[in-house]
């Protein structure tokens, strides 16, 4: 397996998350509660495995190793996915803040996290395409066998340190009861 295969992988829970996220917005907006707690743990989610964990995967080890391959940080296909990883952390922040708010029982926080949750969503689904399609293939076609590979095991390394053993499937668990009710 490759390094790019594994975060394909992952992308496919986060697909997951993005459909969950947009049925809870659909709920808000239509003015139907939705329990804080869900919202909560959605947040969790973007914040520790898309953020941590899967982003982290790429800006401090896929892009380094594309980089040391002569694929340019700077005004090419990575450069366009650090800026919208940093655009998706002020989504998440704002629907974070707004979640907080809701959690304690300001009703007003809804337009927030409905508008955060909209446009996090726009956003990742047409990033997620643009690395399987683009980025991916061209780290595929960059990156040799060993560097896959040395990717491989520091893959292992981030999932350990940055959200701990088993967490990776207690969030599939998570998204599987939640997609109960959200998709």
């Amino acid at each position: 397996m490759k390094a790019t295969e594994v975060l394909t992988e992952e992308h496919n829970g986060i697909k997951v998350m993005l459909g969950i996220l947009g049925g809870m917005a659909d709920r808000l907006e239509a003015g139907q509660d939705v329990d804080a707690a869900h919202l909560e743990q959605a947040v969790d989610f973007l914040r520790t495995f898309a953020d941590k964990c899967h982003h982290g995967k790429e800006e401090d080890l896929l892009f380094a190793e594309m980089e040391k391959a002569g694929i340019p940080q700077q005004g090419g296909p990575i450069a366009v996915m650090l800026a919208e990883h940093t655009t998706g952390r002020e989504y998440v922040k704002g629907l974070a803040e707004a979640v907080a708010r809701y959690g304690a029982g300001d009703k007003a926080a809804v337009p927030a996290i409905v508008q955060n949750a909209r446009n996090y969503v726009a956003l990742l689904r047409a990033h997620i395409d643009k690395e399987d399609n683009i980025l991916y293939p061209i780290a595929d076609r960059t990156l040799t066998e060993e560097q896959q590979e040395r990717l491989l095991e520091c893959f292992e390394d981030v999932e350990r340190e940055r959200i701990g053993p088993g967490k990776h499937e207690e969030y599939h668990r998570m998204l599987e009861r939640l997609g109960e009710g959200y998709l």
